[in-house]
């Protein structure tokens, strides 16, 4: 599949660069973390990333003062597997280029989201990038054998324990965890564990174009 830059014109409905961030230390914090053996690993809140001088800029100039947490997601992935958005921005930071697999909130229909939808986009290490709160994304993938190490900020709380309610609508459904509403292809890990299986078409690899 074509991968565009998150510099093209492309990109522009799902995000935008954040400018003047100094990220370098939080690069060197996150190259400390060792990559897990296979697959992916995610946690919300890294105290060692919170704390490598980035989270003051981050927390009141990306967020406007928004309390926020600042983790990661890092490991060995090439494919879709899964869509999902908060009620807010995400900000992204790439320890190397990598690639996020991206589609709108407002493409989804009758709960379903058509795979041709979406759209990949290189992000080059150290770059700053938003995703907006109508953006569908997930796990970035790796460009190289060496994985990749992606710095996830994100409001505090989201994408910890999911709140106890009774479901009154389909989209209640889809709630996995807090600030977190999933769509997970049929043939993914998350489907068989009982996520709502929300993709239809092909689960996007771009290792195999």
């Amino acid at each position: 599949m074509k991968i565009y830059s998150v510099y093209a014109q492309e990109f522009k409905p799902y995000g935008k660069i954040l400018q003047n961030y100094d990220t370098q230390p939080l690069i060197s914090v996150m190259r400390t973390i060792p990559m897990p053996e296979s697959g992916t690993a995610y946690e919300p809140s890294i105290s060692a990333l919170e704390e490598s001088g980035i989270f003051d800029a981050m927390q009141n100039r990306a967020y406007g003062g928004q309390p926020i947490q600042i983790g990661m997601c890092w490991g060995y992935n090439t494919k879709l597997n899964c869509l999902e958005y908060h009620r807010d921005s995400e900000v992204n930071v790439g320890e190397q280029d990598f690639v996020l697999l991206l589609a709108k909130e407002d493409e989804i229909e009758d709960g379903k989201l058509d795979t041709a939808k979406v759209k990949a986009f290189r992000v080059p290490a150290g770059t700053a990038v938003e995703v907006y709160g109508t953006t569908l994304h997930y796990a970035p993938c790796q460009l190289t054998a060496d994985g990749f190490r992606v710095a996830v900020v994100l409001p505090k709380g989201t994408n910890t324990e999911k709140p106890a309610y009774e479901p009154q609508n389909e989209e209640d459904t889809w709630l996995t965890a807090r600030n977190k509403w999933l769509l997970a292809h049929p043939e993914s890990s998350e489907a068989k564990s009982g996520a709502h299986i929300g993709l239809t078409g092909k689960n996007i690899d771009i290792s195999e174009d």
